[in-house]
């Protein structure tokens, strides 16, 4: 048989392989503890917080979707984000990293710059002459977050990791907002991927999980060892739920694009509308690398209306997207940077990433494109009748 597709082994991991009674869908493991072979025998697993078969079944389909060596499911995505920062920089390290990049992470860079943990430099990965020059100038360890959250910025991958190789630097992509049905990192020469579980992977918003994906065994092995030492593997639920959500990502995603698209359309066209950033726009500074290393633009659409009294009309009477944090449910969701996913960057380090008090961030889900699209469009004409 030709090789499976990566759809037919996300919707094929763990199935069939109970042996025990042959469930095809492969059971929950809620046990903390594993009894030993005999005596200093242990068998595969010994303690849940090391190792745990519902969460394994979930790595490796992951990692098989980002074509890398093996993953580790964490508690979170930050703990996922934590871990490769963590386990590979040396104390005092140079941590390089966007400078609009998602505000739990800066949160966390900041806080370990502070106690001084490493040392942190922010840049323009979109603008990729400066970014080169930055990382030529000396890091241990590049973070790219492409597409950005929540501008959309989006970062020459190969170019970047090529520049961190030449310098003796590892490369970490946040592959979240794009997922690997749209943009394979390792294959561009990332070492290490991560990814906020909660969003796409699990795709129900219903679970709490992050997944780190290396390229090469033997630091997948380092960091399992420091997921497990720091105590921030995930859960056997929590690894079931995202495993079950897993199976429909390409589907999903197929959908919700098509919805980005429909309300990108929307927003180009209404005068209330002062900015939109999608990658799938030819005027995206970035589209022509964005269509050269994604299959698809996501579906993620951030725009700008100028004020936050425009933001309170278009959002104070929507009834297909929630006001909530978070992204990638099936479910339509609508948020407001500055207040809720950067509200913990300085307003100066928002304004110089480009994050206005005007600026509100999508997440289409997969409900029908023409209720989106008017349910959206009525929020914005409420924008003109405020004069």
């Amino acid at each position: 048989m030709t090789e499976q597709s990566p759809q037919t082994r996300a919707v094929r991991a763990g199935i069939n392989t109970d042996a025990a009674h042959g469930a095809v869908v492969p059971p929950i493991y809620l046990s903390t503890t594993y009894a030993f072979e005999a005596f200093n025998s242990p068998g595969q697993y010994d303690y849940s917080r090391a190792g745990n078969p519902t969460r394994t079944v979930l790595a490796e389909a992951v990692a098989e979707l980002e074509g890398g060596a093996g993953g580790v499911i964490t508690a979170s995505g930050m703990a996922a984000v934590s871990v490769p920062v963590l386990a590979l920089l040396p104390p005092g390290g140079t941590l390089l990293a966007p400078f609009d990049c998602y505000g739990g992470s800066w949160r966390l860079f900041d806080a370990l710059e502070r106690t001084g943990r490493l040392k942190l430099r922010l840049t323009d990965f979109s603008d990729s002459q400066h970014a080169l020059a930055e990382i030529a100038d000396g890091v241990d360890l590049v973070w790219l977050e492409t597409p950005s959250n929540p501008l959309l910025r989006i970062t020459d991958i190969a170019a970047a990791s090529a520049a961190a190789h030449a310098v003796g630097a590892l490369v970490v992509a946040d592959n979240t907002f794009a997922t690997p049905v749209v943009q394979r990192p390792l294959s561009l020469g990332a070492d290490i991927v991560v990814h906020s579980a909660t969003k796409y992977l699990n795709g129900h918003s219903d679970v709490v999980a992050g997944a780190i994906v290396a390229a090469d065994a033997e630091r997948l092995a380092h960091l399992a060892w420091w997921a497990n030492t720091l105590g921030v593997t995930g859960g056997a639920l929590d690894s079931y739920l995202t495993l079950r959500g897993l199976r429909t990502l390409h589907l999903r995603m197929a959908q919700a694009q098509r919805n980005a698209e429909a309300v990108v359309d929307l927003l180009v066209g209404h005068p209330a509308v002062k900015a939109v950033h999608y990658p799938g726009l030819e005027g995206h500074p970035q589209h022509e690398l964005a269509a050269r290393q994604q299959d698809g633009f996501g579906a993620i659409v951030t725009f700008d209306v100028g004020s936050e009294a425009a933001v309170r009309a278009v959002v104070e009477g929507l009834v297909c997207f929630c006001l909530a944090e978070s992204l990638g449910g099936v479910e339509s969701l609508i948020s407001h940077p500055s207040t809720m996913t950067h509200a913990s960057m300085p307003p100066d380090i928002r304004a110089a990433a480009g994050i206005t008090d005007g600026m509100l961030r999508l997440s289409l889900g997969v409900e029908d494109a023409a209720d989106l699209v008017g349910d959206l469009r009525a929020g914005l004409d409420r924008v003109l009748a405020l004069g």
